[in-house]
């Protein structure tokens, strides 16, 4: 029997590498791909897979409230969050929402089947560096100003403070997370509260030095 994995991800390029992985390993098999939320939930009743291969960037609805409705709808189903975004800032809500794993795109392949087959046995998969710096801070609560204050954000204001990041102006975010203009305005008031940034400069300045991952 080979374990089904549905990949969800905006990049058809990256889907379709990633399917030629998973095709060369005898216990998996890609049963569909997924480009949006919607579409994801669409092959999920459809082709009921083992395995959700989740990006945290996704157009409209984002990696993590994808995750909520999908452990939501599908208990059994297993879900491995895939991104490029920094990992101690977005695991740990992915695990929240339900993932059963979290990986960076910057880890080898040989790595991502590794994490794929620990999910699907049941286990959580996280990389060790997170692991650990997740323990230190149960233990001794030790966290930077900087990142206390993102944690205080929500998922919705995560979302906005990454989109932030990469560009976006009020406009293209309330057309992006269907949202008005008027509660986009209202979120990036709280960021910027929540922040304690004086200014628009100093937001998009944060946001762009947060969007990845660093050792």
């Amino acid at each position: 029997m080979k374990y089904k994995v549905l990949i969800v991800d905006d990049h058809a390029v990256f889907r379709d590498g990633l399917q030629r992985l998973i095709s060369l390993e005898p216990d998996l098999t890609v049963c569909g791909q997924a480009e949006d939320a919607d579409e994801a939930i669409e092959k999920a009743l459809q082709l009921k897979p083992d395995l959700a291969i989740v990006d945290v960037s996704l157009e409209g609805t984002d990696g993590i409230d994808l995750t909520k409705t999908l452990r939501a709808r599908f208990p059994k189903m297993r879900i491995l969050v895939l991104s490029m975004y920094k990992e101690m800032l977005y695991a740990e809500r992915a695990l929240r929402a339900g993932a059963n794993g979290y990986i960076m795109k910057r880890e080898s392949g040989e790595t991502l089947i590794v994490a794929m087959r620990q999910v699907l046995s049941g286990q959580t998969y996280v990389s060790q560096e997170f692991n650990a710096r997740l323990l230190e801070k149960m233990s001794y609560q030790k966290t930077t100003p900087q990142e206390s204050s993102l944690e205080s954000l929500t998922d919705r204001e995560l979302e906005i403070f990454r989109l932030i990041g990469q560009g976006y102006g009020t406009k293209q975010m309330a057309d992006e997370l269907h949202l008005s203009m008027k509660t986009v305005i209202f979120h990036r008031a709280n960021i910027r509260t929540k922040l304690n940034l004086s200014n628009t400069f100093e937001l998009v300045q944060l946001a762009i030095h947060s969007q990845t991952d660093e050792k």
